[in-house]
């Protein structure tokens, strides 16, 4: 089939590899010419663990191409994908200006049936919108022509997207046009042959099952930080509560490990959208209001382990880094743990040398020459001359360290852990002091 893809970014790239690599002839078409041009030339903008060489191998085989020209790319697919970004605003909810841009695009220059695929994550109702926006596009030029519009959320892990999407758990389809279904089928086809992984539902419902979903993930990551903090208080052990209670298999051992907050694209965005959306209907949404401010404090957790272990005195001191990005294998550092906690030791005098397999790029891109931050080429080069060492990302490569080599570079056998990558007594062994999340009174708790 023939399909065009309305975005580049991560959802809209990786989409357009995966449906190439199954046979479709995908063109994508992105506003942006220097990432369009870069991409032409095999150079990819994200990180994500796969793609490049589905990227490269589809673009040789001429399944995948790029374009910035909207008219060519509504007159290629049947099916016209809206991947851009939705953005919050400033009262939390998603900015629709991009995808209601690329609906009017679709109703200005289309001349034959079409479906209009929502891949964005999109509030409540934005089908009607989507359109509105196309029907509009049709008006000005005087035409009637048959298009649906289709609600199909991703449903994709960073850092695991390429096997999210070759073999997803489900894929949802809102719509109510036989011909629409018929169409996404056939899409899906390649994906879907073991069982059947399609659900189809109306519109409506299939926006608000996206952000359900985001939002329960994020709802056990709160909790099991709000138990870690108890934990802390009670002289408990998260990690023995952490299994005693996945082995419920009604609770399970996804999505309950503490931490030191949650970021990324998806998760504080889509909270934040569908209370918002809550408000809207005047409903208060207590629940998910807890569960963004219980990860807006978490974030903060390890910033008040470092400054009481220096009973709050933080000035020139420097602080090795581990961990950049809001998770391993990417570089995406959107609403990243490790941006509050650097924020919080600059603002309170502190340095900085910062070390990640992959985001040392895009922390320079958002920092610039910051005071106080040093971005060094390994991790143990992070460690040289810092008085201790604090862990936001939970990288392989932080998993299995030198601990001898790491105390021996510190001012300070101290080891400040937001991911608890480590046994407690493992690292007394080795003559050091750790901070973890919830690992017992030894855990300074922030009172």
């Amino acid at each position: 089939m023939k399909i065009t893809i309305f975005g580049t970014g991560y959802v809209g790239l990786v989409t357009g590899a995966c449906l190439a690599d199954v046979g479709h002839h995908v063109l994508c078409m992105d506003v942006d010419q220097g990432k369009i041009e870069k991409l032409k030339n095999g150079q990819i903008p994200i990180y994500e663990p796969g793609l490049e060489s589905i990227v490269k191998h589809t673009v040789e085989a001429g399944r995948l191409s790029f374009t910035t020209d909207t008219e060519e790319a509504v007159a290629h697919g049947v099916l016209q994908f809206i991947a851009v970004g939705t953005p919050p605003d400033e009262d939390g909810s998603a900015d629709l200006q991009y995808v209601t841009a690329v609906a009017r695009s679709i109703g200005q220059y289309m001349d034959d049936y079409k479906v209009v695929v929502d891949k964005s994550t999109v509030p409540v109702g934005t089908g009607d919108k989507v359109k509105a926006a196309v029907r509009a596009g049709l008006d000005k030029r005087g035409l009637e022509l048959e298009f649906d519009v289709v609600s199909n959320p991703e449903f994709l892990k960073e850092g695991a997207a390429i096997n999210d999407f070759m073999k997803p758990d489900r894929i949802i389809i809102g719509t109510d046009s036989e011909r629409a279904m018929e169409l996404l089928r056939e899409v899906y086809y390649p994906f879907n042959r073991s069982h059947d992984r399609m659900i189809f539902m109306d519109i409506r419902s299939a926006e608000l099952t996206k952000y359900a979903a985001n939002s329960m993930l994020a709802t056990k990551i709160s909790f099991m930080n709000e138990i870690a903090n108890l934990a802390e208080r009670l002289g408990a052990d998260i990690e023995n509560v952490r299994r005693g209670i996945g082995s419920d298999p009604r609770i399970g051992y996804h999505f309950i490990y503490p931490g030191c907050g949650y970021g990324g694209s998806c998760f504080p965005k889509d909270v934040q959208a569908l209370a918002r959306t809550a408000r809207d209907c005047d409903y208060d949404s207590r629940l998910l209001n807890a569960v963004e401010a219980v990860n807006n404090a978490q974030k903060h957790v390890l910033f008040d382990k470092i400054s009481h272990y220096f009973n709050g005195n933080l000035k020139g001191k420097v602080v090795a880094l581990w961990g950049l990005a809001f998770k391993p294998n990417t570089d995406d550092m959107r609403e990243a743990a490790s941006r509050a906690l650097m924020q919080d030791l600059w603002n309170a005098g502190a340095s900085v040398q910062a070390f990640d397999p992959e985001a040392m790029e895009e922390t320079q891109r958002i920092f610039g020459d910051q005071p106080g931050l040093t971005l060094c080429g390994t991790k143990e080069q992070a460690l040289k001359g810092a008085d201790v060492l604090a862990i936001c990302t939970e990288w392989k490569e932080f998993r299995s360290p030198d601990f001898a080599a790491i105390s021996a570079a510190l001012k300070e056998p101290v080891v400040f852990d937001g991911r608890n990558l480590y046994e407690p007594e493992m690292l007394e062994r080795h003559g050091m002091i750790y901070y973890a999340i919830g690992r017992g009174r030894n855990q300074f708790h922030g009172d």
